[in-house]
């Protein structure tokens, strides 16, 4: 078997296979030889049938299924040979020309070559933050907004009001698409609207109509309106003041997860809540640092098939968050998905493919303590922990995928220790303003 390999472009790699007529006339050969004593046809005794007779009439076929075969191992020994790794599926093309020779030519690319660098001087920032009795305080006071019950008032509309409103955008007298709503709650203060949209709306009342003009920013996600000024037309149709659940309300509570005690164990369980939450936030926040540090000083290039294949994975994923189910087989990349995913695409790539080396040269293993850890506390969420847990160790695959997120942990922790690491005390809402990376 003959195998030559040229580069064409960055890490493309075209491998042309020539394997010798007679390794595939052998193989068509004894595949005929072996259906002599099967083969049934008119005018023949069961397993009489010539083997000529045999050659001409399954000959083609049988010459025709060689090849895929020969195909499949030929170009795994070919990769072999080479020491070639393929980042996916190689494109194969017959060469026709070949008469009786089985050759063809696959073009794929390969792994990149990673060497890891951690420069030790780096310094990361880690957020630390308590959370006092007035964070608590507020907490529940959002809470009680968000379970708040409305009724309709005849006055004047005021800050943290719900208005029911219709409206009509229109840039340069032309409406726009998404501007446009009928029955729209719209809560005052909530600063869910382009900036300035609430406030003129503060005074309004019932059966009002007024002409509301707001400028778009310039980062607004539809590039087509950022930047622009509009007029909203808007029609208040009711008034609504929100009523406070009480801090001691039974169904408020229960809605909390405090089904008995009152209001000193509210306040305990919603410290307890924002302090897993707060823990969250800063690990998330300390471990995309650790790792954006890793990928300014490890640039990496990039297989376009893996790139392309993690944005089929965050298709996907984007399909179930909306409640679709995953999409059989691959979809088509046109531009405006690659727009939207490429980017965070080719992050994930590289971040898998630097860690993955990092564990192979530290030789790094998923710690079977801290992987039942990340089981159990996944599992105390609900009713029946136990069996939870049990779910995940009955199946190599679900447990593999708990093992991967303890890994890449261990990595971020490992990496983490090289570094400089300098804490930075903050405020609880300062940290959950700046929010968890996505």
């Amino acid at each position: 078997m003959q195998v030559s390999v040229t580069t064409t472009e960055g890490l493309e790699r075209r491998m042309s296979v020539e394997v010798p007529a007679d390794r595939v006339d052998q193989e068509v050969q004894q595949r005929l030889k072996s259906m002599s004593g099967s083969v049934r046809m008119a005018g023949f005794r069961p397993g009489k049938v010539p083997f000529k007779v045999i050659q001409q009439r399954y000959g083609a076929q049988v010459r025709q299924e060689v090849q895929a075969e020969l195909l499949r191992s030929t170009l795994y020994e070919a990769l072999q040979q080479e020491n070639l790794r393929p980042a996916g599926a190689p494109k194969v093309e017959l060469d026709a020309s070949e008469g009786s020779n089985l050759a063809y030519t696959a073009t794929f690319e390969i792994y990149p070559e990673v060497d890891v660098t951690i420069p030790k001087e780096t310094k990361v920032e880690k957020l630390v933050a308590d959370i006092t009795d007035q964070d608590v305080d507020n907490m529940i006071e959002k809470l009680r907004k968000q379970r708040a019950s409305w009724a309709t008032v005849e006055r004047a509309a005021q800050d943290g009001d719900q208005l029911v409103i219709d409206f009509i955008g229109k840039i340069e007298g032309e409406a726009f698409e998404g501007g446009e709503a009928k029955d729209y709650p719209l809560t005052l203060g909530a600063g869910r609207f382009i900036a300035g949209f609430e406030e003129l709306l503060i005074g309004s009342s019932a059966g009002e109509t007024k002409d509301v003009t707001v400028t778009f920013p310039e980062d607004y996600q539809n590039e087509e309106l950022a930047g622009k000024e509009a007029v909203f037309s808007v029609t208040v149709k009711e008034v609504k003041e929100p009523t406070l659940p009480a801090l001691d309300d039974r169904e408020f509570m229960q809605a909390l997860g405090v089904s008995e005690g009152g209001v000193e164990e509210l306040k305990a369980e919603v410290k307890s809540s924002m302090e897993r939450e707060l823990a969250q936030t800063i690990a998330a926040k300390f471990k995309n640092d650790v790792l954006e540090a890793v990928l300014e000083a490890n640039p990496v290039e990039l297989p376009q098939a893996l790139v392309d294949s993690e944005i089929q994975i965050m298709m996907n994923e984007a399909r179930q968050s909306m409640g679709m189910p995953p999409a059989e087989g691959e979809q088509e990349i046109n531009d405006e998905i690659r727009a939207a995913f490429e980017e965070k695409a080719r992050r994930r790539v590289a971040l898998g493919l630097l860690i993955g080396e990092i564990l192979k040269e530290q030789g790094i293993k998923a710690d079977a303590d801290k992987v039942r850890e990340r089981i159990e506390e996944q599992a105390s969420s609900y009713e029946d922990p136990e069996s939870v847990i049990n779910w995940y160790y009955q199946d190599r695959s679900r447990l593999s995928g708990v093992e991967a997120l303890v890994l890449e942990d261990q990595v971020v922790d490992w990496i983490a220790e090289q570094f400089e690491v300098e804490e930075t005390a903050k405020s609880f809402d300062e940290v959950m303003q700046s929010g968890a990376p996505s």
